[in-house]
């Protein structure tokens, strides 16, 4: 059976949305629970998993650095789907609600539920962990005594023996994540048409309208750019790379040529793939 990488611990919202994608399949494949997003993609990279499920951004608290930078660095990676998927934070403890001193979660949650928070738990403190799954670990490892809580998924307080205090915390409830699966290039299942193309590119940012002479060859071919974003190369100071999401449903040959006259302008170029975007709600 072939493997698919999620970042654990069980719980995760990445692990839901796996889950979601792998009931797609004509042929399910094998959860694996991985520590790191960089492990996912790193595993994926080698061959030790045949695909990886990992979230690339939040829509209230932007992109997630590590899935940009890992994907530009490598040559070897492609997108095959994108999910976006409703993000449901609820609070779970042992304690009653009034006892509550203590709150763990992923450091997206905290900000997405911020303005909750405050009103109900000016006073408590406030701590980071590695995922929500692994918060709501953390607070049923403590005696209920101790006055803990996680902010996390329905599913990991009910793995890890924990009520729900409150249910929807979270400040906007539009908040969703969008999730990339990733398989090495070549190698992806293509189950439906492509909504988007994923462009990471570098360019000479120390030439005046550099930028802009990239941008007009997209819209002078009337292909959509519904997303960019950049990030530093890490070569040196000043230098940076951009992703560009492309929709696909521009005339005929229009978004070749584009990604070609850009290629020409760019220091280098990589086309992580034309994919699908799917739209989830939770069960």
């Amino acid at each position: 059976m072939k493997k698919m990488g999620v970042l654990g611990p069980r719980g995760t919202h990445s692990e839901a949305a796996a889950i979601y994608l792998d009931r797609l399949l004509p042929e399910p494949m094998e959860l694996v629970i991985c520590p790191e997003i960089y492990e996912v993609l790193q595993s994926v990279e080698d061959g030790t998993l045949d695909a990886g499920v990992v979230p690339v951004e939040n829509s209230l608290e932007g992109s997630v650095n590590i899935t940009l930078d890992t994907l530009a660095r490598s040559d070897r990676l492609e997108v095959v789907r994108e999910l976006i998927w409703p993000v449901h934070n609820q609070l779970m403890a042992k304690c009653a609600s009034g006892e509550i001193r203590r709150i763990y979660s992923h450091a997206q949650p905290i900000s997405q539920c911020r303005a909750y928070l405050r009103r109900e738990y000016p006073d408590a403190e406030l701590l980071t962990a590695p995922s929500t799954a692994r918060a709501a670990e953390i607070v049923s490892e403590a005696p209920a005594e101790s006055g803990w809580a996680a902010i996390c998924t329905k599913r990991a307080g009910e793995l890890y023996g924990l009520r729900t205090i409150a249910t929807e915390i979270q400040d906007n409830m539009a908040n969703s994540t969008r999730f990339f699966e990733v398989r090495r290039r070549g190698e992806g299942e293509r189950l439906l048409p492509a909504d988007k193309v994923l462009l990471i590119c570098q360019i000479d940012g120390k030439r005046a309208g550099s930028l802009c002479e990239v941008l007009e060859e997209f819209a002078f071919r009337g292909v959509n750019m519904v997303r960019i974003e950049s990030r530093p190369a890490r070569t040196e100071l000043g230098a940076y790379i951009f992703f560009f999401d492309l929709e696909t449903d521009a005339a005929p040959g229009q978004l070749e040529e584009s990604i070609e006259a850009v290629r020409k302008k760019s220091i280098w170029l990589r086309n992580l793939g034309a994919f699908p975007v799917l739209r989830a709600k939770p069960e």
